[in-house]
């Protein structure tokens, strides 16, 4: 007898709200009475922009993953590079550069970003030299590739490699690295060929392309033809994944010169295009995984291309932080601007508004996301004013005034149009740390200048809302640091102390004591902070003066230092939004250079992934 199912289907599921979303849910439809909505949730497959290689280049070897990887060697303009660069999931960064210098390895690099292999490649000529990197130095082995070649396919980790296929003639020798040498293998591919790309491990590897649809599995001694891609692919094409999770990406179609965005991914079974990329480019590197892969750099004639991508599958929005344009300020502003507020209810003040030229300004400009409007007037015009709190209850204290050459001490508070008189600081300082609100805040460090010599300072002052007191001093005087958090969870990095012009040092503060942090990884002044200093709000530090004027950003996770999405802009002496703010939305604006400054502002999202449910239909 049949079953109602059978009969009339299953039945679509009223809920009143949607259910937990994960992989189990994939392919689920319901009813969700409350929004009146018929959902489903589907997987999200797309390409997206990462940051743009330091060097434009092709035929490079590449490893790791879409969060730490990196891509060693290639053709730049004019010739062939040793150089290794690095990717943190947001920006490259320099590694150790190769003992041979070489390119056209297409798969010919494994392993991970701490623990990578190169084999083969041209030098010219082809080579079979083989070098292992620990994350910053390449060591070369003496012993190489029994059959030197360049276009190889390869897969696997350091001590556990494959290397399969290339040219100088198109060849189907296999070899097997074990962390010391290698060995040919009695197995050869079916079809010897050359720019074939791998993915997989030593034991358990596919070899795809070059050119031709052709694709083969490895079980460790022999190959296998196995399902064929549905184009042709040929010329450096970008791969990543396992034997049964795989992904393909550009190259180009042979026997011509069309280049390819598309690409291609594999359950075990079956090929399925998916979406492209933005760029099509052959010569390209990839790594990763058929989930979360990357593709950077290549060819796209008669240029080297720098970009990257990211390809995610997945059943989650993957928002990446990242810096956008925002309105411009009416005026630029520069040599020590100060702000208080967050992304969409900010203020600006202090500094100058031309080229420095004295004295200091006291206009305050506002913005609400989108649009700068003028606010109120301060009493007096300062640089390098501390400040802290919102848009609507904000504190400016100290600074530096000229003339007279001196720092103040005089506090004033914002209600959002209007600056009114505060109670004054124990000691007049300029160039401090601020954290906190009106009536819990913190001046950190900074410079007192009794003219005509300034003194950092490691004192420490605590505000109420009415007066200042003393509080716990720093364990070492710095000033011109950039800072954040609150009054009892606070944290500074950079800025300059007794030891140097310029530090890396960062230290955090509990409400009891300061601890000493792992440094940033660029010293810097005249830096910007937004968020606080635990995992749960973790921090950013940007910009600054290295010299020059630096757009890098570093991300402090309550542990480390990393670096992150860089801003589009180098500034120094910029005005910032930090106290208020917190780490997944910031904004900077003005700063220099150029000498007459910057009007422009930049607005950060921090990165997020949530399962958002599909919706089909409204009834």
């Amino acid at each position: 007898m049949s079953e109602y199912s059978g009969i009339r289907g299953t039945r679509v599921k009223y809920l009143a709200s949607d259910p937990t979303l994960n992989t189990s849910t994939e392919g689920q439809v319901w009813y969700n009475s409350t929004s009146g909505t018929l959902k489903s949730l589907v997987q999200i497959k797309a390409w997206s922009s990462g940051a743009n290689l330091s060097t434009a280049r092709r035929g490079s070897g590449a490893m790791g993953t879409q969060t730490a990887g990196a891509i060693a060697g290639g053709q730049a303009a004019p010739g062939y590079v040793n150089s290794t660069e690095e990717y943190s999931g947001f920006n490259w960064a320099s590694g150790g550069n190769l003992n041979t210098t070489r390119a056209f390895l297409n798969n010919g690099t494994v392993g991970t970003q701490t623990a990578g292999l190169v084999f083969g490649g041209e030098g010219p000529p082809d080579l079979g030299a083989t070098e292992e990197y620990d994350g910053s130095t390449w060591t070369s082995n003496p012993t190489g590739l029994n059959t030197v070649r360049r276009d190889l396919g390869g897969v696997g980790i350091q001590t556990a490699a494959l290397a399969f296929g290339g040219t100088s003639s198109p060849t189907a020798v296999t070899e097997s690295y074990d962390g010391s040498s290698w060995t040919t293998s009695p197995g050869t591919l079916n079809t010897g060929r050359a720019s074939l790309v791998g993915a997989g491990t030593q034991t358990a590897a596919l070899a795809i392309g070059g050119p031709s649809t052709v694709v083969e599995s490895w079980d460790g001694s022999s190959w296998t033809n196995g399902p064929s891609l549905n184009f042709q692919l040929d010329g450096g094409a970008g791969a990543s994944g396992t034997q049964t999770n795989a992904l393909t990406f550009g190259g180009r179609t042979p026997p011509g010169t069309t280049l390819v965005s598309s690409s291609e991914q594999y359950d075990g079974n079956t090929w399925v295009t998916t979406p492209s990329m933005a760029t099509a480019r052959r010569e390209l590197m990839g790594m990763g995984t058929d989930q979360s892969g990357l593709a950077t750099g290549g060819f796209t004639p008669p240029t080297f291309s720098a970009s990257t991508e990211e390809y995610n599958s997945n059943i989650n929005v993957i928002t990446k932080a990242a810096w956008a344009s925002g309105g411009n300020l009416n005026s630029p502003r520069l040599n020590g601007g100060q702000g208080i507020g967050t992304q969409t209810a900010g203020a600006i003040f202090g500094g100058n508004t031309t080229s420095i030229t004295y004295p200091y300004v006291t206009s305050t400009e506002q913005y609400d996301g989108s649009t700068w409007t003028s606010g109120g007037t301060r009493s007096v015009g300062t640089s390098n004013t501390g400040a802290f709190g919102t848009l609507t209850a904000g504190v400016a204290y100290g600074g530096y005034s000229y003339p007279p050459n001196v720092s103040i001490a005089n506090t004033e508070e914002y209600n959002g149009s209007a600056w009114t008189s505060g109670g004054n600081l124990g000691t007049s300082r300029y160039g401090s740390g601020g954290a906190g609100i009106l009536t819990a805040g913190l001046a950190i460090g900074g410079q007192n200048r009794p003219n005509p010599s300034p003194v950092r300072q490691s004192s420490v002052e605590v505000y109420n809302g009415t007066t200042w007191s003393a509080g716990t001093a720093l364990p070492t005087a710095t000033n011109a640091m950039a800072s954040g958090g609150t009054q009892t969870a606070a944290i500074i990095a950079g800025g300059s102390d007794p030891s140097a012009p310029r530090i890396a040092k960062s230290y955090s503060w509990n409400g009891s004591v300061w601890t000493t942090n792992p440094n940033i990884g660029t010293a810097r002044t005249n830096a910007f902070g937004s968020g606080g200093p635990t995992s749960s709000s973790s921090w950013i530090i940007a910009a600054g003066n290295v010299p020059p004027a630096t757009n890098a950003v570093e991300l402090w996770d309550g542990t480390s230092f990393s670096s992150h999405a860089n801003l589009s802009t180098a500034r120094n002496q910029h005005m910032n939004g930090s106290y208020g703010n917190t780490n997944s939305q910031a904004f900077v604006a003005g700063g220099t250079p150029p000498a007459t400054g910057l009007n422009n502002t930049e607005e950060y999202s921090g990165g997020t992934e949530t399962a958002t449910a599909s919706t089909l239909t409204t009834s």
